[in-house]
């Protein structure tokens, strides 16, 4: 029954990944994205695969990337604080 459940679950997260995938390019493709906000969205995989390039395994890259990714979160909301505090 456990494996069912998570065979189940697992063909539904692929599902709506895939959903997002095919969106996201029937988007691009009618020009209602920006370039710079789909540039964002791959980010955190650059930063997978440098971080997985400098360690060598998978485990330790996924954290790596988690930790460096809050990092910048919380660089840009205390700098978005600061500039909305000294109106610059």
């Amino acid at each position: 029954m456990e494996t069912i459940s998570v065979g189940l679950a697992a063909g539904l997260i692929v599902l709506g990944v895939l959903t997002m995938v095919v969106a996201g390019i029937r988007s691009l493709v009618l020009g209602k994205q920006d370039y710079k906000k789909i540039g964002m969205m791959a980010v955190p995989f650059v930063v997978f695969g440098i971080s997985y390039g400098v360690t060598g395994e998978v485990a330790k890259a996924g954290v790596l990337t988690a930790t460096i990714m809050m990092a910048f979160m919380i660089l840009t909301i205390a700098l978005t604080g600061l500039r909305g505090t000294f109106k610059f």
